[in-house]
């Protein structure tokens, strides 16, 4: 693992000409895609076993969004309600789940049961297997809230990834015109969670423009560049990356607040996904974390513990 000093970048903004899109909502193919990329960057990475069982896992993922027929969303008066109010309609703390997520995590977990794993993976999912509707839900709940050094690490996988279908599948089931955007640019406007990354796309229509990647929901919405994702500072924000890299992913860092996100600069690597790339990067972290700088964004497949 790299572990010489992050250095500095001058991060430039370019704007296209013309009305600025300020939301995508995930694909149907999400998890399929994921998969993928998790697959690709395993390959020789200190961190190989893992990434290998996350790409099984969004496997399951993606066959348990095409498996069940989940609840529909929130019906067009709620989402004109929230629409006006400047809310997420799928906001994960105050929208009712429905229990049809536990299906979601019943169908990873059989899925993944047919894959090689280590016994504590599989003493896992027994003991998620076993548990009570009840100790489920209390799971979930903690995970939403976005504080994953509550639940148990090996536990967190597999609760966050059945959450990230139920919201996945909401998310995707309804139009652009439900949603509006918030007044604090660094949440979600689709579910009200935090970013995991944001990704600097390099289209024809919309090269140069920064759009964070929700955890959850996977939605991603428009942030102007060179402003904190935390506290919306645009003073004392500096761009570091890896020395020796070729500066496809960098640590956006706040001297204001004191927090880094991740930007993914699709322009040096097109294939590049925010969960498995923020995890594939881990190095980037570690040398935030001596530089006295903390993660504002959010990976739920990455427990605070491990670093």
């Amino acid at each position: 693992m790299n572990s010489e000093p992050p250095i500095a970048e001058p991060d430039r903004p370019v704007s296209p000409a013309g009305e600025i899109r300020f939301l995508f909502l995930p694909g149907r193919d999400l998890f399929a895609a994921r998969a993928e990329r998790f697959r690709f960057l395993s390959k020789g990475h200190p961190l190989e076993d893992y990434l290998v069982f996350l790409a099984a896992l969004a496997a399951a993922q993606q066959e348990a969004l095409s498996r069940f027929a989940l609840p529909p969303p929130p019906d067009l008066r709620e989402q004109s309600h929230c629409r006006g109010h400047g809310l997420p309609p799928l906001d994960a703390l105050t929208l009712h789940r429905s229990p049809a997520w536990r299906d979601a995590l019943a169908s990873i977990l059989q899925q993944m049961t047919a894959t090689t794993l280590p016994a504590t993976a599989r003493e896992t999912i027994t003991g998620l297997t076993n548990e009570s509707d009840a100790g489920l839900e209390g799971l979930a709940d903690r995970v939403l809230a976005g504080d994953p050094a509550r639940i148990p690490p090996h536990r967190l996988p597999f609760v966050a990834a059945a959450l990230q279908v139920y919201w996945v599948h909401l998310a995707s089931d309804l139009e652009m015109h439900a949603f509006s955007r918030l007044e604090m640019g660094g949440i979600c406007p689709v579910c009200g969670s935090h970013p995991v990354a944001g990704a600097v796309h390099s289209g024809e229509t919309d090269r140069g423009l920064r759009y964070l990647v929700c955890s959850l929901c996977a939605s991603r919405w428009h942030l102007v560049r060179v402003t904190c994702s935390n506290c919306g500072s645009v003073k004392g924000i500096d761009h570091l990356t890896l020395e020796g890299s070729n500066g496809a992913v960098k640590a956006e860092s706040c001297a204001d607040c004191g927090t880094y996100l991740k930007l993914l600069y699709l322009e040096k690597e097109n294939r590049m996904e925010a969960m498995a790339d923020d995890l594939a990067t881990i190095a980037l972290d570690m040398l935030m974390a001596r530089e006295g700088r903390k993660r504002a964004g959010l990976n739920l497949f990455f427990h605070p513990g491990g670093l």
